[in-house]
Order: C-alpha cells, then structure tokens, then sequence
C-alpha cells in the first residue's frame, strides 16, 4: 500500500460532543496529514472518494461504495458489529475500533455503582427527599467477592479500580486460560459460571454481546446468585434476561441491580425496572466522558503515523479486520 497522509472524519459525533473537536484532536497530533471534517451528507460523499483513512462512528454500504481509495476505516465504537464488515472485507478495507477508551470512566461508573449499593446511598437519598434524619444499616466492600464477566479493557479497568478495596476477584472470559489481573479467572462453560455466581456479591457484566453471552444471566443464574448479590450491567442489554431480572427483583432473590444498558432500550416508561426503588437506571451513559475524543485520537493518530512510516496497514493497534 502507498502511504497516504489524508484522513476524513465522517459527521456524526457522540455522548453530545461536537465532531469538530475530534477532527481537532487528529489535527493536533497529525501535522503532517490533511484532516478533512464532512460536515453534511453531500460532503461525506463527495470527500470520502479520495481518502485513504476514514473514521467515524458508522460507514453505510451507500457511502462505503464511493470510497475509491479507502485504506483504513477506523471505527469510532468499541463495537463494530453495526458495521457492514462483509463489504467492507470485500474491497480489502483494514478496519480498527476504538477498544480501550472507556476503560477509565466505564471502570469508575462500576466503581460507583458498587459503593452506592455497598453504602445504600439510594437508602439515604429517599430518606433525604423526605425530610428524615433516621439512621440505616449498611455494609463493607471489603471482604467481598466480585465477578467480572469479560476481561477486555473494560473488565481489567474495573478490576484494576477494585483492587485497593480488599475484594476477591473472579474474572470470566472465553478462555480462562489466558489468565488476567483476577485472583481467579474461569470460563464461560455453565459448570463454571454458576460455580463463580454462588460465591458472588457483586456482578459486573462488561462483555460484548455475542451468541454466547446473549441471555448469559437468565432465571437459572439468578437462582444460583446469592439472595444478597447486586447485578451492574454496563455490557449490552440482552445479556441479561430482562424478564428474569424483574422477576428476581419482584421475588428479592437479589439485593438490586445498577444497569446502564437494557433490553429493549431505550427503556418504555411503563417497564416495571423503573418502578423499583433498588434499581439504579443510567440512559447507557457510563460511556460517557469528556476525554472520550482525546483517547480516540490517540489511537487513530498512531495508526496514520505508522501507515506513513510503514507503506502497510499491517498490525494496527485494535485491528479487527483483517
């Protein structure tokens, strides 16, 4: 491949931050490239001819046909499976994700998450609307044992974030062998997953949404869990069985659940999660971060310098495909 030092940033931003400051970001850190922001439909498809590196947070297969001399298409998403990936094999196009640049504020989200229940904030915070200077019991995190189900950047950010509390660990991820920054780390054989559930007080789900992890915690996982555990959902909505988590919650087989993903979501205003006053609802906000732009760039702007340095989209950081 012949190195090319132009890069077009596609229009649609995110978490309400405007695209301008990401197509500043790669400007900063890329001199030497020709930065292009398409601020309109008709700019996206006239300028995405001649570019060699697109980013963005979605291409459709109408644009991705005009795009002549595409090289690279570096997602603006961790996830990529919105993507039309077979067309986009299909004209040789290397595509990247934005993996690694939620780990901070995801892990800090769960963290929160974590203490609020360990504390019972939501307990002080209903007695505080009521005027109520009445005392309630609360608990440690230390001692506990958490469960992190997927071990990506996510995973290890929350787990790296729990480790100064006192906590065991457990890690479950595709191949247990691998290992990771748990005190134990299983696999996602059903044996093994209810094995860690009835040692769980806390349950993080931080995985992709897969075949295989679709469903994952339905009602027979929520009758293993200890009565007294918290489910924090920051993966993907039907990773949970949304029926089966209301009916726990109904039947207190569980202490509470923080999600910040659901299914359906958005969540209808008549769902019964809302009325539950040991239910934490966040609009899939834990992604949210001011800083969200800056680590995208950061990793976009390496893998322009070394097409540059090396002629080759060969060994990209966060290369999906292919």
């Amino acid at each position: 491949m012949t190195a090319r030092r132009d890069l077009l940033v596609l229009r649609t931003g995110t978490h309400g931050t405007p695209v301008e400051a990401y197509a500043e970001a790669l400007r900063e850190r890329l001199p030497d490239y020709d930065v292009r922001l398409a601020r309109t439909p008709a700019a996206e498809r006239e300028e995405i001819r001649d570019a060699g590196i697109v980013t963005g947070m979605t291409i459709d297969e109408d644009l991705l046909a005009r795009a002549e001399k595409m090289a690279v298409f570096a997602c603006a998403y961790a996830g990529t499976g919105h993507l039309p990936m077979d067309a986009l094999a299909e004209r040789g196009v290397t595509v990247t994700n934005a993996s690694g640049v939620h780990g901070p504020n995801i892990g800090e989200h769960v963290l929160g998450s974590i203490l609020a229940f360990t504390r019972r904030f939501h307990v002080g915070e209903r007695r505080q609307r009521r005027r109520e200077w009445r005392h309630y019991q609360a608990t440690e995190l230390q001692g506990s044992t958490v469960t992190v189900v997927g071990m990506g950047a996510i995973g290890e950010a929350v787990l790296e974030r729990l480790e100064p509390f006192g906590v065991e660990t457990i890690g479950v991820r595709y191949t247990a062998e691998k290992g990771g920054p748990a005190d134990e780390v299983v696999g996602f054989g059903e044996d093994a997953i209810h094995e860690a559930l009835a040692r769980t007080d806390y349950l993080v789900l931080a995985c992709p949404l897969t075949d295989e992890t679709r469903g994952l915690i339905g009602r027979e996982e929520l009758v293993t869990i200890d009565p007294d555990a918290v489910v924090v959902n920051v993966a993907r909505g039907p990773v949970v069985e949304t029926d089966a988590l209301v009916s726990a919650l109904r039947s207190n087989r569980i202490r509470g659940a923080a999600v910040d993903v659901t299914d359906p979501e958005p969540l209808p205003e008549e769902h019964p999660l809302w009325g539950f006053e040991n239910v934490r609802i966040t609009p899939h906000n834990a992604g949210h971060t001011p800083a969200y732009y800056d680590r995208l760039a950061d990793i976009v702007a390496g893998n322009a310098e070394r097409i540059a340095e090396n002629g080759s989209t060969e060994g990209l950081r966060n290369q999906v495909h292919p």
